[in-house]
């Protein structure tokens, strides 16, 4: 039960004594407060209450306090069922609306909905992300066939594969999907998951499972990490398994991995990309502790100049995983919007199955290729 809220902007002192029937403590604040509660740390109230019965110039400073803290429920007081207003409240992230005249059944009913039934659920699910190096490592490849692994081990486990490039991400052609919603609803929306809503913005695949789909718009604003880590949050409590595609230049998204069982970069022979996949890791080993994070080399080549004991020398870690290079297999399954995991018949799609079961912690050890000696020297910048 809701036990205290705050007011803003209060036209006069009939809701305070209303919620006071209801139980409820109340203090108020001017519309200039909620810059003070947008701050990350700020402290929210159980629920907030705009009055908008005077004036409506509250909805245009609402939008910085939902970015940064998008669960805090908001419910708005209007004279009149005005519908230009109450679509506007909607959109600047209202929950639930009051209109005049306000009776204790009235007010207590609002705030029952507002309680954290419909909030984003204590997570039990594994979040697996996948992070390129560099562009054009296959990073969306290995996260679309490890998504289509899990989507089948053990009884059908529920999956789902977040494509987390806002805009222009390629996840859906690769699952051959054609979704209505995108990663880009889920962010702006989510002062408004629950779970109906939430499984209409996800798109069911054939390959086996559920996507929330890359954007052909970008945000109306830069992601905000409580965004992120919202909307994780929230898919960890509906779904066993949840595949990440992470771009690497999206610093909200990377800031938003608290929640994440294993972060795996993807990597490939080359310098330039072994740099980077250093570096990487270096920053989310700090970030989220070393035993999170893993580096798998993508396309390897047992003759390529780079070797296997190079990379790992590099990165100050072990390779348990290197998948093959099947430039035709990939295309084909590219082109058909089949994963390769769903035949399994080479190499390469055995060596994703082989990925995706040791996350999810059912896999035999994969046999790791033979450390090749070679141009650490090179690599490390020594001549």
């Amino acid at each position: 039960m809701v036990r205290d809220a705050i007011i803003i902007d209060p036209r006069d002192r009939d809701l305070e004594a209303v919620l006071r029937e209801c139980g409820v403590r109340s203090s108020t604040m001017p519309v200039a407060g909620l810059s003070t509660l947008a701050h990350a740390s700020a402290k929210q109230p159980e629920v907030l209450i705009l009055d908008l019965r005077g004036s409506s110039k509250a909805l245009a400073s609402l939008s910085a306090l939902k970015r940064q803290h998008p669960s805090t429920p908001i419910a708005a007081v209007l004279s009149s069922p005005d519908p230009q207003l109450l679509m506007e409240a909607m959109r600047a992230g209202v929950n639930e609306v009051l209109i005049e005249p306000l009776t204790a059944a009235g007010v207590a009913e609002v705030l029952g909905r507002l309680e954290p039934t419909t909030s984003p659920k204590a997570g039990f699910g594994q979040i697996f992300a996948f992070v390129g190096a560099k562009g054009g490592v296959g990073t969306t490849t290995a996260a679309v066939n490890v998504a289509t692994v899990l989507s089948r081990v053990g009884d059908q486990e529920r999956t789902l594969l977040i494509d987390l490039h806002v805009a222009h991400g390629d996840a859906a052609v690769f699952l051959g999907a054609d979704p209505r919603f995108s990663v880009v609803d889920a962010l702006e929306n989510t002062h408004r998951f629950d779970e109906a809503f939430f499984k209409g913005l996800v798109t069911p695949t054939k390959p086996g499972p559920d996507l929330l789909a890359s954007s052909d718009r970008a945000l109306v604003s830069a992601t905000g990490v409580e965004q992120v880590k919202t909307l994780l949050r929230f898919a960890s409590g509906l779904y066993r398994y949840i595949v990440l595609d992470v771009p690497r230049s999206d610093a909200a998204a990377l800031d938003a991995l608290d929640g994440v069982s294993k972060i795996v970069i993807v990597a490939n022979q080359e310098l330039p990309t072994v740099r980077s996949a250093s570096r990487i890791a270096t920053a989310l080993r700090h970030r989220y502790g070393r035993d999170r994070v893993k580096v798998i080399v993508n396309r390897h080549d047992y003759r390529a100049d780079i070797g296997h004991e190079d990379i790992e020398k590099v990165i100050e870690a072990k390779i348990k995983h290197a998948v093959p290079s099947d430039y035709r297999a990939a295309l084909q399954a590219l082109n058909k919007g089949r994963p390769l995991t769903m035949e399994n018949h080479n190499k390469l799609a055995a060596a994703y199955v082989r990925l995706a079961e040791d996350l999810c912690g059912a896999a035999p050890t994969t046999n790791r290729p033979t450390p090749e000696p070679g141009l650490f020297g090179w690599l490390g910048g020594k001549r």
